[in-house]
Formats: structure tokens, C-alpha cells, sequence
């Protein structure tokens, strides 16, 4: 659903924290015919409740953490941003910006503001990719995004994604399906999570985020879903998904946020025994 722009334009703020323009590079959105940009935003930061200033108008008002905002429709162009403390009166006195950035014309994209590894407050720019999917296909989006060590996801019996870091990001088009799910310690082999069933919907994109903190307990799941990538059915795979053993991404998906919260005391009891940079 679609909202006015005054609220729309308040996604933004993620961009906002990069200090920086978007990226050039992007698929084109479906349906913009490339006038307008999609914009969404994450709110990954923990115990951090800000206001958003845009173009000198408070545009947002508490804006909380795992709050994730749109996918609005923006008019391609240039805006200013601010991110003050929550309820200040006016974006004199900023925390963040003024930051001029460049929404692009027929690009999706999601901004997530957010802890790097070493738990330090930062911001990345993903570009969605929004590519039509061969008949019975989905798409699984993985976006690490929390202050965690690195992790190995396994599909199957075989490692899918070796050594998964923030803010890395893997994406993988897979037959519909059921996926038997496990992630371990980047290296090692024993799963400190899982196996568990993960299921790839036809026609979609499921983007999953880790996000918060491992070490003082705020490990937290945020999920979102772009729709609208279907192609003709040609034929609909079934069975189990066969999972391309290079190169591909998997990570925990609709119906696996269970592992990613359980992840929070077995990433922490990690840290207590190995050298994780704080």
C-alpha cells in the first residue's frame, strides 16, 4: 500500500546515515517505466529512536529500531536529509547530516541503518533486485546486518554460503520448494543451528536481515518480501530444490526466524571462547 509522500520520503533517513549517494547500479523497478525510485528502509541501530528531517519538514517522528518503513515510490532526484534525537524541535542541531542524496530513476532500493561487526553504528545501501523469475521460481536474500562473527549456511548437506560477514548480502533463485536448513560456525562443521525446513515461495523475493547485537542480546529478525517477479509458467519444478553448490546464497528465510533468534545465545557463548574482534 502506498503512502503519501511526506512519510515516504522519511525511508530515507537510512540513506541518510551512509554520508553518501546511492549506488549507480541497480535492476529496474517493475512497473516505475524507470521515472520513479522504490525506496525501503530498515531501522537496525538498537535503543536508538530518532527523528527525520527532509527537505528542513519533520518527515518522521520515533522512528524505532526494527521498524522497516515502505517500499515507498519517490520521484527520482535529489534530497536533504537530517536525523536528529527523537523529538527535537527543528534540524538545527543534527546528529546525523544534512546529507544531500540522489534517489535514481527506476531503481529499487532498500537502505538498512545498522551495527557493523564490531558493533559500531553504520549504514549500508542495497540495491533489490526486481529481475522476473523463470516460472516457479523464488528468490532468498540473505542480509547480515548484525554486530556477529561470521557464519557458514548449509542447504542440504553442503555448504551454500561459506563465511557470511557484515554486511554481506547472497541471493539465490531456487526452484519452489523445501529447503533443509543449518548454519555453523564459519569453518566448522557442526551446526549450532538447525537443520530446519525453509520454504522458497514461487514468484517472490524474501529478504532476511539479521540485525542487532549477538554479544548484548538484541540479535533480532526483520524480514521483507518484493513481490510481482513472476514469468509465464513454462513447466513448475517439483520435488526437493537442488542447490548449486558455488557462488549461491542461503540464508534463514520465512518460516526459519526461529534460528536466527536462537542464533543470539550460541553466537554469544562463541564469543566467550574465540578472539571476535568487540
Amino acid at each position: 500500500m502506498r503512502k503519501a509522500l511526506p512519510l515516504a520520503v522519511t525511508a530515507a533517513c537510512g540513506v541518510a546515515m551512509l554520508g553518501t549517494a546511492l549506488p549507480a547500479t541497480a535492476s529496474e523497478t517493475e512497473g516505475s517505466g524507470g521515472d520513479a525510485a522504490m525506496l525501503s528502509v530498515l531501522h537496525g541501530v538498537p535503543d536508538t529512536t530518532v527523528d527525520v528531517f527532509v527537505n528542513g519538514e519533520r518527515t518522521l517522528d520515533d522512528f524505532a529500531p526494527g521498524d522497516l518503513a515502505g517500499p515507498l515510490e519517490l520521484p527520482a532526484g535529489d534530497y536533504e536529509i537530517a536525523v536528529t534525537a527523537s523529538d527535537a524541535q527543528d534540524d538545527s542541531e543534527p546528529v546525523i547530516g544534512p546529507v544531500n542524496v540522489t534517489l535514481d530513476g527506476g531503481v529499487n532500493y532498500t537502505a538498512a541503518a545498522h551495527l557493523d561487526a564490531e558493533g559500531q553504528p553504520t549504514a549500508t545501501a542495497f540495491v533489490n533486485d526486481t529481475s522476473a523469475l523463470d516460472a516457479g521460481n523464488g528468490r532468498l536474500v540473505v542480509r547480515h546486518v548484525a554486530a556477529a562473527p561470521a557464519v557458514d549456511v548449509w542447504a542440504n548437506g553442503e555448504v551454500a554460503v561459506p563465511g557470511l560477514a557484515n554486511p554481506d548480502e547472497q541471493s539465490l533463485d531456487l526452484p519452489a520448494g523445501t529447503i533443509e536448513a543449518a548454519v555453523s560456525v564459519a569453518g566448522e562443521s557442526d551446526p549450532v543451528l538447525g537443520p530446519a525446513d525453509v520454504e522458497v515461495t514461487e514468484g517472490a523475493a524474501t529478504i532476511v536481515y539479521a540485525w542487532g547485537s549477538a554479544e548484548d542480546g538484541s540479535l533480532a529478525l526483520a524480514t521483507q518480501t518484493v513481490e510481482g517477479m513472476h514469468s509465464a509458467p513454462g513447466g513448475v519444478p517439483t520435488g526437493n530444490t537442488q542447490v548449486p553448490a558455488e557462488g549461491q546464497g542461503l540464508w534463514w528465510a520465512a518460516g526459519g526466524g526461529a534460528l536466527l533468534l536462537a542464533a543470539a545465545g550460541a553466537v554469544t557463548a562463541l564469543r566467550r571462547r574465540t578472539s571476535v574482534r568487540a
